[in-house]
């Protein structure tokens, strides 16, 4: 769902933004046919946000130069009908500030920025991290806390200090502590959108005053995924525990092996070629390709063809 300019929280969007995985050449390049049909698809299926260059689109083994690329094919194709949220990540505060400039200049409509992994920075530095990326692209950022990634939890109290910055329009929690969740929901009190960063918390995050979610298991059923989100924001709770719960088998084994190896793998079994993932990552093992044809066989995303 768009949101209004006169939403309180400011949100860049209400519901499901599919963290995007990056179709690659199988010898090296994006392969932006497969991109823009995969955002044909996104955008079929009813998503609220693309969100691009993330964790689950391989971005920490793309160069710059391919991250422009896959920016800009998004922000052309998209052409305004659904907000283009922009993954910058990295140890070194400047260059991070650098990839958030280039996704200004590129035409994205907010930033998704996640703590930065090895150096393990205080609070305060975090704080500064945070400051200084805001300053270079001036777009709205959506904090992302993923301490199982980055070894650096994103407290809530920091999150309250830095959301006191207006540009700051949203939270992706992936701590997987709702009790911290909700310390940070009750600081927030509904002034920034926070979004869940885990599929398997969609409803929980939501019930304790979250926006949706920003999603993997989107790649493979958008309208689905989609779903859950909307019919929570529409007052149809019981729908959406049930469509929670149902997908519950297909999202665990998407994390069987670490995101996106299992993504990958089911969204070339959907019919889109996005070749493989890129080193250190290797290809899914028989067994969680195996778990993955009976999740998704399951909730009818495939019959009997063969995860590949």
């Amino acid at each position: 769902m768009r949101t209004s300019s006169s939403d309180p929280a400011g949100a860049i969007f209400h519901g499901c933004g599919v963290a995007l995985v990056t179709p690659f050449e199988y010898r090296g390049g994006v392969n932006v046919r497969v991109l823009r049909e995969l955002i044909d698809f996104q955008i079929a299926g009813g998503i609220d946000a693309l969100v691009v260059c993330g964790s689950t689109g391989e971005a920490a083994t793309m160069s710059p130069e391919e991250q422009r690329l896959v920016v800009e094919t998004a922000v052309q194709l998209s052409a305004g009908r659904v907000p283009v949220v922009v993954g910058v990540g990295g140890s070194d505060t400047a260059s991070v500030a650098r990839l958030a400039r280039q996704a200004a200049k590129a035409g994205a409509d907010a930033i998704l920025a996640s703590a930065p992994p090895y150096n393990k920075p205080t609070q305060a530095g975090l704080l500064a991290h945070f400051r200084a990326i805001l300053e270079e692209s001036d777009l709205p950022m959506i904090v992302y806390n993923v301490p199982g990634r980055t070894s650096c939890n994103i407290l809530p109290a920091t999150i309250e200090e830095l959301a006191e910055d207006s540009r700051v329009a949203g939270v992706k929690e992936a701590s997987g502590d709702i009790s911290q969740v909700a310390e940070l929901c009750r600081r927030l009190d509904g002034r920034v959108a926070v979004y869940s960063g885990n599929d398997d918390q969609i409803v929980p995050v939501m019930s304790l005053g979250g926006k949706g979610v920003i999603s993997v298991v989107a790649n493979i059923a958008p309208r689905e995924t989609t779903r859950i989100t909307h019919a929570f924001l529409e007052g149809n709770t019981e729908e959406a525990r049930k469509l929670q719960l149902r997908y519950l088998p297909l999202i665990q084994a998407l994390f069987d092996e670490p995101n996106p190896i299992p993504v990958k793998a089911a969204v070339n079994s959907i019919g889109f070629d996005v070749g493989p993932v890129r080193l250190p990552l290797t290809l899914a093992t028989s067994e969680t390709l195996q778990a993955l044809r009976e999740r998704m066989r399951e909730v009818g995303l495939i019959a009997e063809a063969a995860v590949s």
